[in-house]
């Protein structure tokens, strides 16, 4: 079995900083690609940052260069660094990640893991 728990979100004011973690846990195996959603209200899930195993990153361009993702392998540990927040970056974040762990004596493969999300608002 497998936990995606998140951390960081809260309330900032425009222009401030947060950072997100989303940390696996279990008898994970391997992860693969790591991602960034979120969902403002009454608006449809978005990607916001991905991340590849070896590194490589992509943004979506209303966040490019506020926004870094970067990952821990060691800890299992997606992050999103986010500076510059603007009102219009308040929803709900999830991470999502695609990886390997070992399930009743196999090995168990998902693309599609979500965390349970964690509220992000910018407002003054």
């Amino acid at each position: 079995q497998v936990q995606l728990v998140e951390s960081g979100g809260g309330l900032v004011q425009p222009g401030g900083s947060l950072r997100l973690s989303c940390a696996a846990s279990g008898d994970i195996i391997k992860i693969y690609d790591m991602d960034w959603y979120r969902q403002a209200p009454g608006k449809q899930r978005e990607l916001v940052a991905h991340i590849t195993t070896d590194g490589r990153t992509n943004y979506r361009d209303s966040v490019k260069g506020r926004f870094t993702i970067s990952r821990d392998n060691a800890k299992n540990t997606v992050y999103l660094r986010m500076n510059s927040l603007k009102p219009e970056d308040t929803a709900v974040y999830y991470c999502n990640v695609d990886l390997a762990y070992y399930c009743s004596g196999a090995v168990c493969r998902n693309n599609d893991y979500w965390s349970q999300g964690t509220q992000v608002t910018v407002s003054s």
